[in-house]
């Protein structure tokens, strides 16, 4: 007897949450602003994903910080390259050519060292990275 009105008030629990979700969800879809809300909401969380998967660039005067963002940059480059990441080994080298001094004398470099499937990735990524630091600049 117990254990049946026990289930009884668990189902009529459940219907009452139920109902209740069914409620709120239907007078926030009638809501005007909804859709313009939502979709705000959408932006923010895809501005937020873009950031991060964005490097932390260093300030471009400070000669040191520099020094530090290309050579732990091509140090990420190269680990993942060798474990065989060529899509995210190649991002972080393209990151490299952006605050080098020489990219010329860096590409020779890379061209003799990368893995075959690799430099080509690199090159066809190469015109896109003065659109990321360019899209960074405008987020930070």
């Amino acid at each position: 007897m117990v254990g049946q009105k026990s289930a009884i008030a668990a189902g009529f629990c459940g219907a009452l949450f139920i109902r209740y979700r069914i409620y709120f969800d239907g007078k926030r879809r009638s809501d005007p602003n909804f859709k313009n809300r939502l979709q705000e909401r959408r932006k923010k969380q895809k501005l937020a994903k873009e950031r991060a998967e964005l490097p932390k660039l260093p300030d471009l005067k400070d000669a040191e910080a520099v020094q530090k963002f290309f050579l732990e940059e091509l140090w990420l480059g190269e680990e993942l390259l060798a474990q065989g990441d060529y899509e995210k080994g190649v991002d972080h080298l393209t990151n490299t050519t952006a605050v080098c001094e020489q990219p010329q004398q860096l590409l020779q470099v890379l061209q003799k060292t990368l893995p075959p499937p690799a430099f080509p990735m690199f090159l066809t990524k190469l015109p896109t990275i003065s659109q990321r630091f360019v899209k960074y600049s405008e987020l930070g």
